[in-house]
């Protein structure tokens, strides 16, 4: 008699069996819970960035609207970057430099030539109708001919007389700077700057930022065209710098602000240097120094520098708000022949 056994009966689920699956379906969805968090706050954190810097465009460009792609975004942060790496850089360079494992004068080499990089490059401020005062300078202190050329190549010493061009342009003014340059070829003529007193800031300002796109010099000085000027004092003086990527110096000074239309120094914007009406410290206008990275500065903002009636004042105002040096030199106090000056008045 065969006896039928009924369907296999199922084995019950284990206990193990039965919290496994809710386990995982709980991991899953805290994992996707932290996911989605953070891509959250990534795209808050990229949004809160855009923000900004669209609002920033706008305070900067003085426009109530702007649009700023994801691409533009991206290459402000980019440069950002570039910027903070490239200060990074310089401070680095300095020191190698201060410890003695960058040479102070480098000669760089160009195929089959080697050239100086300049020490300083000196800009003396002259204008039309001053040809006395430039005889006058290259009579003292500033050779002439092949001893320029050595001058340049022997001690990394550039000078050039600064002259804009006339509101006419082409004119007998602007044919007499370009014959007395085709002889003594000792200037920088400044096609950007119409030659004119009034616009003397802007003019030092159109010197730094076309002197460091020209020259790839430490330094960079501006001097008005009656000062004489040791060369190799300064030069010395300057070795003692090398360490400051940023530094500005000159005879510091301050000063009274004149509000009377009528006086020599009148400030047309007095008004905005309080109720003392007094000057910040600012060097000297007879001549000072700025480091090569102050006038990199200078040459990529010079749109957005404000000038004010004087060049040493308005200089002053851009040091005001950068992370520079300020060095009161003495020596560079030229009306006031201090011991062992490097300037004095012709």
């Amino acid at each position: 008699m065969q006896i039928r056994e009924g369907p296999a009966r199922r084995a019950a689920p284990s206990a193990a069996g039965a919290l496994r699956l809710p386990m995982s379906a709980m991991m899953l969805a805290m994992f996707a819970t932290m996911a989605s968090f953070y891509v959250a706050g990534r795209l808050w954190q990229d949004a809160q960035n855009r923000v900004y810097l669209i609002k920033e465009l706008d305070r900067r460009t003085g426009q109530g609207q702007s649009a700023i792609s994801v691409d533009d975004t991206l290459k402000v942060v980019a440069c950002r970057q570039q910027g903070k790496r490239l200060a990074s850089l310089e401070m680095e360079l300095a020191a190698a430099k201060h410890e003695g494992f960058v040479g102070k004068y480098t000669p760089e080499t160009n195929g089959t030539h080697s050239r100086k990089k300049p020490l300083i490059v000196i800009g003396i401020m002259s204008s039309f109708g001053r040809k006395n005062y430039r005889d006058a300078v290259r009579k003292s202190w500033l050779p002439t001919g092949s001893m320029l050329k050595k001058l340049e190549e022997e001690k990394g010493i550039v000078v050039r007389f600064i002259v804009g061009r006339s509101a006419n342009r082409g004119d007998t003014f602007d044919r007499e700077i370009d014959d007395e340059n085709r002889s003594t070829k000792d200037f920088l003529i400044l096609d950007d700057h119409i030659e004119s007193d009034e616009e003397l800031p802007k003019k030092t300002k159109s010197f730094f930022a076309n002197a460091a796109e020209t020259f790839d010099a430490a330094f960079y000085a501006k001097v008005n065209d009656d000062i004489y000027i040791n060369v190799d004092t300064l030069s010395a003086m300057l070795e003692t710098h090398w360490d400051k990527p940023r530094v500005y110096i000159g005879c510091m000074k301050s000063g009274e602000v004149f509000s009377d239309s009528t006086h020599k120094w009148y400030e047309p914007d007095w008004w905005k240097f309080g109720d003392g009406k007094s000057y910040f410290r600012h060097a000297s206008g007879e001549m000072f120094v700025i480091s090569r990275a102050v006038a990199q500065f200078i040459s990529i903002n010079r749109s957005l520098l404000r000038t004010y009636a004087h060049d040493d004042v308005s200089v002053g105002s851009w040091m005001i708000g950068l992370a520079v040096k300020h060095v009161n030199e003495a020596k560079l106090c030229c009306s006031s022949w201090p011991s062992g000056a490097m300037c004095s008045a012709l």
